[in-house]
């Protein structure tokens, strides 16, 4: 056999043992060869001199439809979600189905030179016009070569605060979008909130669609969404395919009631997406001192057996001027404010935004470095994951489906003592 592309000399990522050095070899897209030493040629050889080799990183949760619009019409000087909601309203007026597949796509080939090749978007369908749900879709479509998207169908105003709203949500279904999308804490009441999450149950039933609800996102420790969804989630027996994202209010919430709903969540065995650089930013803006971190019980979930993931939310937008979508700097993040800083837990950050958001995703079948797996992975300059969240290089290769899409040359430094760098 002759072989598309091998990867020689890399070292697969472990987390508790020393990893050795392989080839690797690829096939019509596919990964055909693991080993020692393959004999076989290939038609591209890369000679990859120890670096290591990981699953490609996975965006658990952005919102693509807002992307590179942060001042527009004007800055968030509160630095709240509501401000960036209201903002957000009036900037969604002027969208257009290229202005958004033009930014999308943008940040899209940021996200994957930066190792990122499986991406769940959210997009607002609480605008008449699904103009951003469409523009999503039709990329979707567009990139799926080289870039795996899923669509959530967000309300990002609630499914009942206007009329129509539940009708563009089932639409949106019926359009082609991947998994339904809630906001309970943003209805106009508790009742409402809690009929919104029984809602995106039927609604999933009907069309067979995943789940991913923006749950108790607000420091109210009595917004308790989270427990709606854990019991709709045992009472369906699909909690692998429910991913609550946010879930802020947790971290609020006393111990006593925390400990009761932890093994609520253990039954419902539903997915969890934090999204630390966001959430640090967003919450604890009405508290004077001390003043709350604003992040999920990360650590307490992953300690549960529960699985979590990391997502990025938001770039350059209404509610988070910053950022560049790198998925190492969310784990950087979450290392540092959920405490996980033991090399245990440094390990369990980066599974948060690789395998474990992978299975937020539901694309198992489709990740990992394996043979028969399609040939998607990344080459990084880093011994292992600690020093990969500590550095937060861009990868060497980024290859998909078998092509290498992105390779980015490490800087060089040179330095001289006596200030006559050359």
């Amino acid at each position: 056999m002759t072989y598309d592309l091998v990867l020689r000399r890399g070292r697969l990522i472990t987390f508790d043992t020393e990893s050795e050095s392989v080839d690797i070899g690829f096939k019509d897209g596919l990964i055909t060869a693991i080993s020692a030493d393959l004999k076989e040629s290939a038609d591209q050889e890369l000679d990859l001199n120890e670096k290591l080799v990981s699953p490609p990183f996975v965006e658990s949760h952005i919102h693509l439809d807002s992307v590179l619009t942060a001042g527009q019409p004007r800055w968030n000087e509160s630095g709240t979600l509501f401000e960036g909601i209201k903002i957000w309203g009036d900037r969604k007026r002027e969208i257009s189905l290229e202005d958004v597949k033009n930014r999308a796509l943008t940040m899209l080939k940021q996200q994957a030179a930066q190792g990122i090749l499986f991406v769940r978007t959210h997009a607002d369908v609480s605008e008449p016009q699904l103009i951003a749900l469409q523009a999503l879709l039709e990329l979707r479509d567009e990139v799926k070569h080289w870039m795996t998207v899923q669509v959530v169908a967000f309300p990002q105003d609630g499914i009942y605060s206007d009329s129509q709203n539940e009708i563009l949500l089932e639409k949106a279904l019926e359009m082609g979008a991947d998994a339904v999308g809630g906001i309970p804490h943003y209805e106009l009441t508790r009742e409402d909130g809690v009929r919104s999450v029984k809602r995106v149950f039927e609604l999933a039933a009907k069309y067979n669609r995943l789940i991913d609800i923006h749950c108790d996102e607000i420091d109210d420790e009595q917004s308790r969404f989270l427990e709606v969804v854990a019991a709709e989630a045992i009472h369906t027996q699909i909690g692998n395919r429910v991913t609550a994202s946010h879930t802020t209010a947790f971290g609020s919430y006393n111990n006593a009631y925390a400990y009761k709903l932890m093994g609520f969540l253990q039954r419902a065995q539903i997915n969890f997406i934090a999204n630390p650089l966001i959430n640090i930013t967003l919450q604890g803006r009405a508290d004077s001192y001390p003043k709350r971190r604003g992040v999920t019980r990360v650590k307490e979930l992953w300690q549960h057996g529960l699985n979590v993931s990391f997502g990025h939310d938001c770039v350059q937008d209404p509610w988070y001027s910053l950022g560049t979508g790198s998925m190492l700097d969310v784990a950087h993040m979450g290392v540092h404010i959920c405490h996980m800083t033991g090399r245990e837990e440094v390990n369990a950050c980066y599974q948060m935004v690789t395998q474990n958001a992978a299975k937020t995703l539901h694309i198992e079948d489709k990740y990992g470095i394996a043979i028969g797996k399609p040939a998607s992975l990344i080459v990084l300059n880093e011994r292992d994951a600690y020093d990969a969240i500590r550095i937060r290089n861009q990868p060497r290769y980024v290859v998909s489906q078998g092509k290498i899409v992105a390779s980015t040359i490490p800087a060089t430094t040179s330095f001289s003592s006596t200030g006559n760098c050359i």
